[in-house]
């Protein structure tokens, strides 16, 4: 007889509202096939659940057939608290050695993998290439490749949509980093899944890769259109409307400014203490940009337990709040480079860009603004980049 467990993820998914099935969910059901006989390392934290909210880790421990021998975390750690590095350790629960992929190393070593056949990957993204989670996924596939090992990696929607691409292509002197290690757009409109996939032919990784797909998730599909239970994918991603702006917005971590952390809506509330939150927000109103609107808004970012203290804790910051309007209207990038060229027109002596503009992309962006730029021209010097990646991206389609 099937557990309860497991019946229960398997019936939760056909149920009215909840009609799309993760790769999770599809490899329990069909029976952990391409797991028989192999000992199995899993790189998961608290998103890779299924939709009764069983953890990944549960569901494989009591899988029949094979071994779970080793656990893999990235960045935020196995339960997604952390906001630093993250030590390895020991799970409490299985007992399973926990190896951190966001301290000492961030890819998997020989000696990680020496009681590994098979990785699986498990984790929920959110569609920015600079979410370190798809970076993660590139350096377990190295390391698959260059250990000899199976990759396996359980798809989960793109949580933002798999339509919409938008942004420059990572420019090649920022490639190889964490928030950037290949040359994806801004916003690259791919699942996990075929995220792997482009980087196992496009940028030559080259390991033994398998996909197991989702069941009824289409590409117009945003998370909350699926049926499945959200989590936060990271300490301060803590809503959907974060998640679509976050593609653009939240390369303004890189500046002197505060992106909301500290407060109770992370990347829906800017700011620093020498702005004016209404005459900044009456600028970018003028402009008319689509599925957007700018709240004028007063924050004080706080220490908050368990995590740093944040850019301006306990400074008063004028600034705005994002509301999404229209979510298939919205250009999260292009909203960005907007901001960026509102901020330096009216506080040019207040404003570092730091390392927004390689966060979105393109160093030059930041000379572009000052020489007087438009956004609109920027957007456009691009868009030929952006062309052949949606070609190379359409190869790898899975939905």
């Amino acid at each position: 007889m099937m557990p309860a467990r497991m019946l229960l993820a398997w019936i939760l998914p056909l149920l009215p509202g909840a009609a799309v099935r993760t790769g999770l969910e599809v490899l329990a059901r069909d029976g952990f096939r391409p797991l028989q006989g192999r000992r199995v390392g899993l790189v998961t934290n608290h998103s890779g659940i299924d939709a009764s909210r069983t953890s990944s880790i549960d569901i494989l421990a009591g899988g029949k057939g094979f071994t779970l021998t080793a656990l893999f975390s990235p960045e935020h750690g196995l339960r997604g608290t952390e906001d630093a590095n993250v030590s390895s350790g020991k799970d409490v629960k299985t007992g399973l050695p926990v190896h951190s992929l966001y301290g000492k190393t961030r890819k998997p070593t020989s000696e990680m993998l020496q009681d590994v056949d098979v990785l699986v990957f498990d984790i929920q993204d959110i569609g920015a290439r600079y979410y370190t989670y798809c970076s993660t996924l590139a350096l377990v596939m190295e390391a698959a490749k260059e250990n000899d090992k199976a990759l396996l990696v359980l798809d989960r929607p793109n949580a933002i949509g798999g339509l919409e691409v938008e942004g420059p292509i990572l420019e090649e002197g920022l490639r190889g980093n964490f928030i950037g290690y290949f040359p994806l757009p801004t916003r690259h409109g791919l699942t996990l899944g075929e995220l792997a996939r482009l980087y196992n032919t496009e940028y030559k990784v080259g390991c033994r890769l398998d996909v197991v797909r989702m069941e009824g998730w289409t590409r117009s599909q945003y998370f909350d259109d699926t049926g499945l239970p959200w989590v936060n994918p990271s300490p301060n991603m803590r809503s959907l409307s974060a998640a679509i702006v976050y593609p653009g917005l939240g390369a303004l971590e890189g500046t002197n400014l505060s992106v909301g952390r500290g407060t109770d809506k992370p990347f829906l509330l800017y700011g620093a203490p020498w702005i004016d939150g209404a005459a900044l927000c009456r600028e970018l109103e003028s402009r008319k940009l689509p599925g957007i609107r700018w709240k004028a808004a007063s924050f004080t970012p706080a220490k908050q337990p368990g995590l740093p203290a944040y850019p301006h804790t306990d400074k008063t910051c004028g600034g705005f709040e994002v509301e999404v309007l229209d979510r298939a209207a919205i250009r999260p990038v292009a909203a960005t480079l907007h901001v960026l060229d509102a901020l330096y027109r009216l506080y040019p002596g207040d404003l570092r860009f730091g390392r927004a503009c390689g966060m979105i992309g393109l160093r030059s962006i930041e000379d572009d603004l000052k020489a007087g730029k438009s956004p609109a021209e920027i957007e456009r010097s691009w868009q030929a980049d952006l062309e052949a990646f949606k070609a190379a991206r359409k190869k790898v389609l899975l939905y």
